[in-house]
């Protein structure tokens, strides 16, 4: 039974009044709702086909690709060789929130990720605040991911037929170019691949996260012969500054771990599945990352890392003397980012619906395709909205505003974590944070710290973001009603 006698599937369910806007604000969406209307949308209900096989290749999906391949070009130099030191303290900080992640989609499988934790936890406007977070975290990292795809589409191309496609149709104004036009065509063909389910979807992914692996390690292997030791000194050029600074960019490469526990409403056995997930993905990842990063920074000096966005394509051909292996590389680098634009997108999608259902967003996002399980008009609407910001954004300015985005809701994760385990601690769950509530301090203070490494500008473009959040709050989600299962604190015995 729901902790306020609502029926077993409230949504859509009968509508509450309106009450003051300061019990509004404060409204928390009681845990046993949230599960209970898991999967239901408006006219029909999401499929549950995932195991934690496809899971878990979802979350590397979503995480391993433009981070290392693109991203690693502008770290570099910022903190010269000791960037692999950057990639463990972004790693780092994305464990101890992948640790709150893991015990609350084991929790709280749903759809919503940490906008559903936030609602259960902290109140509806702080889940508003989240979920806004979040649609910058991953519908603008879709974005920044296509736009460095161009970059390794021309190195494949170059490579095996002599041509490129054209500076100004592979790059966005500000970086010397009109309209990215393979942005938006990839973004427009993960689209397709989403429009025939999350199944479908995940067989997909699976084929493409192991062609990139396969490519990272190959890249290793080739570029390990031209590493040289005086290549590491000085180690730390740019002091801890540095380090803090590139991490802070960094970070943008472990957006994705979470994008499991977006699955949770299409997860067989969620609360199994999603902590094991996250976890093992994520240390796929960030020993990848470490392994790839110290190989490049050894095989060519740091400072000539700059400007160079397709940088291990880059690394390869200064070792080998030959195009072969870069061409190799970049053919691996073109599938590795359609993944993660794939997977990425996926996640946007689905937390979309479930702010939709709640009646934040316009119901169209929760509406369901009969045959296929997938939310059609919201992935349609999502990808033409990302397709077009990747061919008009350059991709510096989009990455940093997509790590303090992440950085944002992973610090309201662990802060949800305390909270939950406060009002509900009797409640089942599939895995617990260790040391608890110190590792989710720990992990709400790294975030901190690497938002305040950011650049001004990128916290001026997220106080831009969060006003026009809140203005879209106000003058929408706030006005219209609430399902039944919402309801004032204190909600949960």
């Amino acid at each position: 039974m729901l902790d306020n006698g609502a029926p077993p599937h409230p949504a859509p369910g009968p509508e509450r009044g309106r009450p003051a806007l300061g019990a509004r604000l404060m409204w928390r969406k009681p845990v046993d709702a949230l599960i209970a209307e898991s999967g239901h949308g408006q006219g029909g209900s999401l499929r549950r086909s995932l195991g934690m096989w496809q899971l878990t290749m979802i979350s590397i999906g979503a995480t391993l690709g433009t981070g290392i391949f693109v991203v690693l070009g502008e770290a570099v130099p910022k903190a010269g060789p000791a960037v692999t030191l950057s990639f463990v303290l972004a790693g780092l900080t994305a464990l101890f929130s992948a640790l709150s992640y893991a015990e609350l989609a084991g929790t709280i499988p749903v759809a919503g990720s940490s906008y559903s934790y936030a609602y259960a936890t902290m109140g509806e406007l702080v889940a508003w605040i989240c979920g806004w977070c979040l649609i910058l975290e991953y519908g603008v990292s879709v974005a920044a991911v296509a736009v460095g795809w161009g970059q390794y589409l021309n190195e494949l191309l170059d490579g095996t037929v002599g041509v490129t496609i054209p500076g100004a149709l592979s790059s966005p104004p500000g970086d010397g170019g009109v309209f990215n036009f393979p942005a938006l065509l990839l973004v427009l063909l993960a689209m397709t691949f989403l429009l025939g389910g999350a199944r479908e979807s995940a067989r997909v992914n699976t084929v493409m996260v192991t062609v990139k692996i396969a490519a990272l390690l190959l890249f290793c292997a080739v570029a390990l012969q031209g590493v040289e030791a005086g290549n590491y000194t000085p180690f730390m050029p740019l002091g801890v500054a540095g380090v803090s600074a590139a991490a802070g960019s960094l970070f943008f490469s472990y957006i994705g771990f979470d994008a499991a526990s977006t699955a949770g409403e299409e997860a067989r056995n969620p609360r199994r599945d999603l902590p094991r997930a996250i976890m093992f993905s994520l240390f796929v990842v960030t020993v990848l990352y470490v392994l790839v990063a110290a190989v490049a920074v050894g095989a060519r000096p740091w400072r000539d890392f700059a400007d160079s966005e397709a940088a291990l394509a880059g690394v390869l051909r200064d070792v080998t003397g030959s195009h072969v292996w870069a061409v190799l590389l970049a053919a691996g680098a073109v599938v590795a980012i359609a993944s993660v634009v794939l997977t990425v997108l996926y996640g946007q999608t689905r937390i979309l619906f479930a702010m939709s259902r709640d009646g934040l967003m316009p119901r169209i996002f929760s509406k369901i395709h009969p045959r296929t399980g997938a939310p059609r008009a919201n992935t349609v609407i999502v990808s033409l909205f990302c397709g077009v910001l990747a061919a008009a954004v350059p991709l510096g300015q989009l990455a940093d505003a997509t790590s303090i985005g992440t950085l944002f809701a992973f610090a309201l994760v662990n802060v949800s974590v305390v909270v939950l385990r406060r009002t509900r601690p009797q409640m089942r769950r599939g895995f617990r944070v260790p040391l608890s509530p110190v590792v989710p301090a720990v992990g709400f203070g790294l975030c901190l710290y690497l938002m305040a490494g950011l650049a001004e500008i990128t916290w001026v473009v997220f106080g831009i973001w969060l006003t026009a959040g809140l203005m879209v709050y106000f003058g929408y989600g706030a006005r219209r009603p609430r399902p039944a299962t919402a309801q004032p604190p204190p909600a949960e015995k």
